[in-house]
């Protein structure tokens, strides 16, 4: 690669590394290219892109981004997966396509400007989809809705059951 790409592919990755939520490493040594592109596929559906870049380029990149935390773990062939979207989906991908995949290992990662371990990476692969959780508020709210309409017709609700008790007493008195 000559001088001139190199500046474009850092200015390009700068753009792209000051824009992203999520960006997770993995190693992809052993990985054919069969599987590489199965992966970048199923990324791709999460809105997630999968770049192979040399360490360096990415290193000089990622310098006055939140993702310069990443430089002491930029040691061998890594590939870098960038979101800026739902930073849930592409965690699942990441971490299934590993289960499957014993050669592909999730290195480190960064969730706005926060270092991720592999642990911390696995457990929001674990999380509910935006979808899902978005679901979960609404039926919170339309449950709290509920209640308080049903909190507040009580006081009514009892003065006309007493009422209604009242009258049919006495027309049994009567």
């Amino acid at each position: 690669m000559d001088r001139r790409t190199k500046e474009k592919v850092i200015a390009e990755l700068h753009d792209k590394l000051a824009g992203v939520k999520l960006a997770v490493l993995t190693n992809y040594s052993g990985l054919n290219v069969e599987k590489i592109t199965s992966l970048r596929n199923a990324l791709r559906k999460s809105d997630t892109e999968l770049r192979v870049v040399k360490n360096t380029l990415l290193e000089i990149a990622s310098k006055d981004t939140d993702m310069a935390v990443l430089g002491s773990y930029l040691k061998g062939p890594l590939a870098i997966a960038l979101n800026s979207g739902d930073v849930v989906e592409p965690a699942k991908v990441l971490v299934e396509f590993a289960k499957k995949n014993a050669q592909l290992e999730i290195v480190a990662g960064v969730l706005e400007g926060k270092m991720l371990s592999v642990e911390q990476i696995n457990a929001l692969a674990e999380l509910p989809s935006r979808e899902v959780l978005l679901g979960k508020l609404l039926s919170v709210l339309v449950g709290a809705q509920t209640s308080l309409v049903n909190v507040l017709s009580a006081v009514p609700r009892g003065l006309v059951q007493v009422l209604e008790a009242y009258r049919v007493k006495k027309e049994n008195d009567n």
